[in-house]
């Protein structure tokens, strides 16, 4: 079956449909991980995104049911060059079009992405209309030009937890993963959970499993509340420490979040990261922008502005905080290598940072995982 993406400005790229069929719209970006496509389905922080991966085969080891970072898939459509429809791994469980099909996400692919990523690259993100049906290109183009696309959007509302939860209580969904060795076992010891030392309140605005698997790895144990959670509610908890998750939309619509996230503020020790970093600038009066095609995948230098030091990181995000908006009580740590944009933040005097990449890095590489260890130890100097 035919499909096509037909881009805002009217540019259309023609391919084959795998997965559902029908039509949607969304704002379409380009994501540069070379592995990881179940994680990028499945991350909450692409809701009301249409997905192109620049790498050319996709499909190749299938997908499982362990390795989602949220329940369904989030994404609006998924686009990709070559599709490999026979997956080739002992964990897989299904195929990618099967997956698809079944999550009621459209895929395209045969197309150029190449040529779509150096567009998006020339002209900035912009809104797309994926369709299997007989649309006319000009239908099509009208379609997406009506489309909510990202600006504005408070995606959040949508993707949050309905209710307050524990995150795995049992502690089996959290203990590293390990391969059994040459007698057919596992050495339990060797992927035992930590003991719990931190009991913290983690805002939802679409957490990624891997991060609440890091946070017990590293001797958090998480209570997980909905974004619309006040700040009372949270304090109520008695928590060690607060902790402000990823997740989509466009951080500067999010009013009732900044409000909750300001009056934490000086309360207990706060770590955000992608989209909580976000929200802290927003409650200190800081301003985001949109960027012109946003950061997506698992290859960005960061550079730690006081040691030099450069991390490889893992990102998703399509805005960034205004470096010149925030106040002077909050320092930046962090900045991105490529366009120098604003990658970290720091209370001068209160226990309070964030990042804007993922620490918890599934796909991409470990370098920053060490901010889970600072967010225990500032808890620990707050004792």
């Amino acid at each position: 079956m035919k499909a096509m993406l037909v881009l805002e400005d009217g540019r259309v790229f023609t391919g084959e449909a795998f997965g559902a069929v029908g039509t949607r719209v969304g704002e379409v970006c380009f994501n540069t991980s070379m592995t990881g496509y179940q994680e990028v389905l499945t991350d909450p922080s692409y809701y009301g995104q249409i997905v192109a991966m620049t790498y050319p085969l996709i499909g190749n080891y299938g997908v499982n049911d362990e390795d989602g970072e949220s329940a369904r898939a989030q994404v609006s459509g998924f686009v990709i060059e070559e599709l490999s429809e026979l997956p080739s791994s002992w964990r897989a469980q299904a195929s990618l079009p099967d997956y698809l099909a079944a999550n009621n996400i459209i895929g395209l692919q045969g197309i150029d992405t190449r040529a779509l990523t150096r567009h998006l690259r020339e002209r900035g993100a912009m809104k797309a209309c994926l369709t299997t049906e007989d649309l006319s290109v000009d239908e099509a183009r009208r379609r997406a030009n009506e489309g909510d696309g990202v600006v504005g959007m408070d995606f959040v509302s949508t993707v949050t937890a309905e209710a307050p939860y524990d995150w795995d209580p049992e502690d089996r969904d959290s203990r590293r993963w390990a391969v059994a060795g040459t007698s057919g076992q596992v050495d339990e010891a060797a992927v035992a959970l930590p003991p719990v030392k931190y009991r913290i309140v983690a805002f939802d605005y679409g957490l990624k499993r891997n991060i609440l698997r890091r946070l017990r790895q590293h001797g958090f144990k998480v209570r997980v509340v909905p974004a619309s959670t006040s700040a009372a509610d949270v304090l109520a908890h008695d928590p060690d420490g607060i902790f402000l998750s990823p997740g989509p939309g466009d951080p500067s619509a999010l009013d009732y979040v900044h409000r909750s996230v300001r009056d934490l503020v000086g309360k207990k020790p706060i770590f955000g990261i992608c989209l909580g970093h976000q929200m802290l600038a927003h409650a200190f009066g800081g301003r985001t922008t949109k960027l012109k095609f946003g950061h997506h995948g698992g290859n960005q230098p960061v550079q730690d502005v006081k040691t030099g030091r450069v991390d490889i990181t893992a990102q998703n995000h399509g805005f960034a905080v205004e470096a010149d908006s925030l106040p002077s009580e909050l320092e930046v740590t962090h900045i991105n290598l490529y366009d120098g944009t604003v990658e970290g933040l720091r209370h001068r005097s209160l226990p309070v940072f964030s990042v804007q990449y993922h620490p918890e890095a599934a796909p991409g590489p470990h370098d920053a995982l060490h901010f889970f260890q600072q967010f225990a130890r500032m808890i620990d100097d707050g004792k």
